[in-house]
């Protein structure tokens, strides 16, 4: 069985950072993306950031030039560094992997900016 497991999250405050941590494991198989999503209080679920297999990434506007999507094909793990981060930034961020059998999610982890 799949499992990809956040970690990471936690209380900090504005201007500050976070890196989270997705590990995946239970699959034979490897992913052809991985990416990080949020989701605030009452907001839909966005796409935060995207890394693909051979390197090339992609970001959500709102976080561009302050957080980096990076991977551990070794450790199956995939990064998020959060840097000078604002109260807005504050959600739940979940983990996806994606590959040829389909999609998979982590139960997510909390982020939460206190200003």
């Amino acid at each position: 069985q799949v499992q990809l497991v956040e970690s990471g999250g936690g209380l900090v405050q504005a201007g500050g950072s976070l890196r989270l941590s997705c590990t995946a494991s239970g699959s034979s198989f490897s992913f052809n993306a991985m990416a990080w999503y949020r989701q605030a209080p009452g907001k839909q679920r966005e796409l935060v950031a995207t890394i693909y297999n051979g390197g090339f990434t992609h970001y959500g506007n709102s976080v561009k030039g302050r957080f980096t999507i990076s991977r551990d094909n070794a450790k199956n793990t995939v990064y998020l560094e959060m840097n000078s981060l604002k109260p807005e930034d504050t959600a739940d961020y979940y983990c996806k992997g994606v590959s040829i059998y389909g999609e998979y999610w982590g139960q997510g982890t909390q982020v939460t900016v206190s200003s």
